[in-house]
């Protein structure tokens, strides 16, 4: 590119190609995030087209530093990557053996938890953010085939779904309740918030109970039953 060329891009008055995008961001050795960010504003679909699934560095310290807290790490399309300890003391993630058990989406509205209750508010809350990750997901990597296969069998198995892909609703908060049932105490209610992971393009769900609450009592009693390795990377052959 000439000196005169990247000054008409600074000043607005030429529209770059997905190639030269592309070559800009890699000289500049920008992170994923600002890379698919330059892509939209310039009206394109980032090059690498499949959703990243590597647990990095940032994502690993989190699941590190709060044992007491269960929480998990997804990829963009809501498939579930890592556990720490703690999600996993909860039990209630049962493995069906089908190629989606580790995807939140498909478990939501194809395939339920029988431990796992939410009011209807809840729910809807819930569905709702779902629903609107796995639009702006297809956005970013619309070439992704297995992206686009799950969301077409959320679509045809799901009328909840589908309804919602058809008319999405705005998303209030990221964040939801529902009550864990564990098979061997009594029933946990737990805010699940969604947190952001930048540059890798993950993002962690975060459990927690009422600070003081009967709630927080339990759930410091089950967690302290959690065993094995502080995490654990998961798959759709189960975790391992």
């Amino acid at each position: 590119m000439s000196a005169d060329y990247v000054r008409r891009l600074e000043q607005g008055r030429s529209h770059p190609s997905a190639g030269v995008v592309k070559a800009i961001a890699r000289a500049l050795q920008v992170r994923r995030a600002d890379y698919e960010r330059l892509c939209a504003l310039a009206g394109y679909a980032a090059v690498s087209g499949q959703v990243p699934a590597d647990l990095g560095p940032g994502a690993l310290r989190l699941l590190e530093r709060f044992p007491d807290t269960p929480m998990f790490v997804s990829d963009a399309a809501m498939n579930l990557i890592a556990v720490n300890s703690a999600f996993l003391a909860l039990e209630h993630w049962s493995l069906t053996g089908g190629r989606w058990d580790w995807n939140v989406a498909w478990r939501t509205f194809c395939d339920p938890f029988d431990g796992f209750q939410q009011s209807q508010t809840d729910a809807t809350d819930h569905q709702t953010i779902l629903v609107t990750q796995l639009k702006n997901t297809l956005l970013r990597y619309p070439t992704d085939a297995s992206l686009a296969e799950l969301v077409d069998e959320l679509r045809s198995r799901s009328r909840v779904f589908d309804t919602s892909w058809r008319t999405p609703r705005p998303v209030q908060a990221y964040e939801s309740s529902a009550t864990f049932l564990h098979p061997e105490g009594n029933p946990v209610a737990l805010a699940g918030s969604l947190l952001a992971i930048p540059g890798d393009d993950l993002a962690a769900l975060m459990l927690t109970a009422t600070p003081g609450s009967a709630d927080a009592a339990r759930l410091a009693e089950v967690v302290s039953s959690a065993s094995g390795p502080a995490v654990v990377k998961v798959g759709r052959s189960g975790p391992g």
